[in-house]
């Protein structure tokens, strides 16, 4: 045995290189039948998919100029970046975007901006933005003001890591923003101080009954023992993939998120396209009521847009009888944090500039856009993007992949892989080790921040105090025709509804910079004394 060794170890490196290539160079031509490359071209071969799988990384960080990447580049990756660590996050030197291109924002400003007087609630704190609309204002027992105008979209505890999930929800308590649960139920993450909007689709996650079904007293219950939640949102579909069901693999499904959703360890999941509570535009008003009864919160939708139809049969519903959602969130359907089929992210359901737009001109003229808070989804989480949003008649925004990025996402698109290398979208405990939960909390928080102090920057050089006085008329838009501009209403064919606005200072029920609340000021306002915040 010693001789063997011995012999084994005067072999010098480059024979060993040598038998390696031998026997790599024997299994290609005699043993590979998958790859018709590295049949044919043995060992060389090999380097095409070592290039092929290091692409992405390749494209990202070398080949694709700053402007170029989808979905978002690296001028926009780095804003977020910057604007989360509290950094400078200004450009030099001028726009290097194509002012000329189709669809260019331009934000119309005004000869004199709005001036911040010393008494002002922004006087005090630059980032206090509140919602200037109250979600079932005048209808639920437990009404809801948004303390944040933007605010962390449905991403699901087993979509995104435990870590990540933790991160947003205490970075939201720092902003006053509000954590949307994602349909993966109610997580022991999401209960780290910030508020919560709870989501359910077809799986009923969190409130399930053994047969796959909603349960009003799990419903209930989920509410009463948990404060934070504030309001609830039904999903009829998401931007990724409207109109398609899904397969949680048993695999996937451990002790710990079994329990979270209300299902069996190691037993696939059936999420169909379709709800089992309702079936209908009369059946949703009718099971939204009763969610909101039974629980005394605010109930809205969300879904993407396509046909409309049914949207004009529950406009009529609502304005006829006087129920139905109290919100209601338009999701993209450019796709989002939900791994999709390339068909239905590329193309089923309408981009959110022309689904809100078409759902809005349809409760305007059923007289409905003041008593809807409206929250749009998609690619807003920039402050010009959301300045044209709010001047199309959204009173929030909710963001998905840019709060993502705020805690550490490098956009490399291998979500629905589980082998995310930032630890944000994978359930590889190695892999979560690298998110330090107070640093990407407060990268978080910063981001919010940030954002909505640029935001407010924004609205006041076009002269107003609160981005809900935005109007249609204050945003133009590049139609890449002979460089000609159309207003948002020119273009989208309807004027905003003006949002009822008595100053800042009305909203200021909201927490501040101390943590304090004054409810007595906002409820004399609107004339409620349980406002719920």
């Amino acid at each position: 045995m010693e001789g063997v060794l011995e012999f084994l170890g005067n072999i010098s490196w480059w024979m060993w290189l040598i038998l390696v290539v031998v026997i790599v160079a024997i299994r290609d031509i005699f043993f590979n039948k998958k790859h018709i490359i590295t049949r044919n071209f043995p060992v060389v071969g090999h380097f095409r998919y070592m290039l092929e799988s290091i692409g992405p990384e390749l494209r990202q960080y070398i080949v694709a100029n700053n402007r170029e990447e989808l979905p978002f580049n690296r001028i926009e990756r780095g804003w977020i970046y910057a604007s989360a660590k509290n950094e400078n996050n200004y450009e030099g030197f001028g726009t290097d975007r194509d002012i000329n291109q189709s669809h260019y924002i331009f934000i119309n400003n005004a000869m004199m901006p709005y001036k911040v007087e010393e008494n002002h609630p922004n006087a005090k704190d630059p980032y206090f933005l509140a919602c200037a609309k109250v979600m079932g204002a005048g209808r639920r027992a437990r009404p809801y003001r948004p303390s944040s105008i933007i605010n962390v979209s449905a991403m699901s505890f087993g979509s995104l890591s435990a870590k990540a999930v933790e991160s947003l929800n205490r970075g939201c308590a720092k902003a006053y923003a509000y954590h949307n649960t994602g349909e993966g139920g109610l997580s022991p993450y999401h209960k780290k101080g910030g508020d919560v909007v709870f989501h359910f689709g077809t799986g009923y996650f969190g409130v399930r009954t053994e047969d796959g079904g909603f349960s009003m007293p799990k419903m209930k219950k989920l509410v009463d023992e948990n404060p934070q939640v504030r309001a609830i949102e039904v999903k009829l579909s998401q931007g990724a993939k409207p109109g398609k069901g899904g397969v949680l693999p048993g695999s996937k499904i451990t002790k710990e998120i079994a329990e979270i959703r209300g299902v069996d360890v190691g037993k696939d999941v059936l999420s169909p396209p379709n709800h089992k509570a309702f079936s209908n535009v009369p059946e949703l008003v009718d099971f939204v009521e009763s969610i909101a009864h039974e629980t005394g919160l605010p109930v809205g939708i969300k879904a993407a847009i396509g046909k409309l139809d049914a949207w004009r049969e529950l406009a009529k519903i609502m304005a006829t009888t006087g129920k139905g959602p109290d919100f209601i969130t338009i999701d993209g359907g450019e796709g989002g944090t939900g791994a999709a089929p390339p068909s239905f992210a590329d193309h089923v359901a309408l981009p959110w500039v022309y689904g809100f737009s078409d759902i809005y001109k349809i409760f305007k003229e059923y007289q409905l856009t003041e008593r809807v808070v409206f929250i749009g989804s998609g690619k807003l989480g920039f402050p010009a993007k959301a300045a044209m949003a709010f001047a199309m008649g959204v009173d929030c925004i909710n963001v998905a992949r840019e709060a993502m990025l705020a805690v550490g996402c490098i956009q490399a698109k291998v979500c629905h892989n589980n082998t995310c290398p930032s630890g944000v979208a994978t359930q590889n405990k190695w892999l979560q080790r690298g998110i330090d939960i107070p640093d990407k909390a407060e990268r978080t928080h910063y981001y919010f921040k940030n954002f909505k102090k640029e935001l407010l920057e924004i609205t006041r050089a076009c002269g107003y105090e609160h981005p809900c006085q935005l109007t249609m008329d204050d945003v133009d838009i590049n139609l890449g025709d002979k460089n000609l501009t159309q207003t948002l209403a020119d273009v989208y064919g309807y004027n905003k509804v003006a949002v009822p606005f008595k100053g800042a200072a009305t909203l200021m029920a909201c927490p501040d910079l101390g943590g304090n609340y004054n409810k007595a000021t906002v409820a004399e306002e609107i004339d409620m004394k349980d406002v719920r915040y």
